[in-house]
């Protein structure tokens, strides 16, 4: 949820508060021969509703739910419920004592303490209950929300995606070049249209879901790069490196290809160095760094592979908040990519 209308929220019900104490002083006015002056009224309640009630409604909002969402622990969650609320009772029983300079607990005892202690600690743990459920509602309208719009743009890239798979040049170029391969080298064309089908099944069934192994991307990546290399006799063109075990980690499938993608779109692979691809597989972080030659005279796009920077960018933060890091650079005529995921 947007922080004004999380702010407008808040101030709703502090002025709902403010109007029920107002009607609660009219009310006691009403009953009583000798009537109250509202100035006094006023200093009561800072004591006894606003202060334990602000503390309360703020400990909860605040510190007591993502404690809860953290670590799912209703036990815990409640003592330290109790907690706050005897902590703010004891703050607004301060505040009383301070606004009018009086001993009366003193000489009431323990006994008189609790009378008032008892009653504040109901009123904070009301607003902080309140502040609970209010935090609760803005979380849950914030998860729906995100997903809402992490659907959306699955959607949206499932269509960029499918527009990619059927991306004509790319197959007609390959199937051109192992069918050139079928009369010179039968073996190596089967080879070849091998990976060929074994992409396309990747593309069409194992896209569909939100995580893959990360063995099954990099072997897709091994297949795609392979068959680029139909395109040149210059061995020196290409060079790809995983560094590390890729073990049994997950990832976001289609992370990386259109950026690959993109590398060979541009590059002149008659050019040792063209592309350079490079993976190092840390404990938890995954680091993709993809370099090209820009052929000469043409200018890097900022677009990656037809789906966009920006599209790819979103869909990281949706996937990946605050796990990521993106960095697009063209010197001379390198353009470099790269990219970290905390998986």
């Amino acid at each position: 949820m947007k922080k004004p209308v999380s702010t407008l929220i808040q101030i709703g019900y502090w002025v709902l508060y403010g109007m029920l104490l107002a009607v609660l002083f009219f009310l006691l006015t009403l009953s009583q021969r000798q009537q109250m002056r509202f100035g006094n009224w006023c200093r009561i309640m800072a004591g006894f509703a606003v202060t334990p009630g602000v503390i309360g409604f703020y400990a909860f909002y605040c510190l007591l739910f993502p404690y809860y969402l953290r670590t799912k622990n209703l036990f815990s969650t409640l003592l330290l419920s109790l907690g706050v609320a005897l902590l703010s009772a004891l703050t607004g029983t301060a505040v009383l004592t301070l606004l009018f300079d009086t001993k009366f607990l003193d000489n009431d005892g323990i006994i008189g303490l609790i009378a008032v202690v008892l009653p504040l600690a109901f009123i904070a743990l009301v607003n902080g209950s309140i502040g609970f459920i209010i935090k609760g509602f803005e979380t849950w309208l914030r998860d729906m929300k995100l997903k809402e719009e992490l659907d959306q743009k699955n959607y949206e890239m499932e269509l960029a995606l499918i527009k990619s798979q059927l991306d004509p040049h790319f197959l007609f170029n390959t199937i051109n070049n192992i069918d050139i391969l079928i009369e010179k080298e039968s073996a190596k064309a089967s080879a070849y249209l091998n990976k060929l089908s074994d992409i396309m099944r990747f593309m069409l069934y194992e896209t569909k879901t939100n995580r893959i192994l990360l063995t099954k991307e990099l072997a897709y990546i091994e297949k795609y790069i392979a068959l680029q290399k139909i395109r040149t006799a210059n061995d020196n063109a290409l060079t790809y490196i995983v560094d590390g075990d890729p073990g049994s980690r997950m990832i976001a499938p289609m992370l990386f290809i259109p950026f690959i993608e993109n590398a060979f779109k541009h590059a002149d692979l008659t050019t040792n160095g063209a592309v350079r691809i490079k993976f190092v597989l840390n404990e938890s972080v995954v680091a993709f760094e993809c370099d090209n030659l820009v052929k000469a005279g043409r200018e890097a796009e900022k677009h990656t592979g037809g789906l966009g920077k920006q599209l790819m960018e979103r869909r990281l933060e949706l996937l990946y908040p605050g796990k990521y890091h993106l960095s697009t650079s063209l010197e001379g005529q390198h353009y470099r990519v790269k990219l970290t995921v905390d998986e």
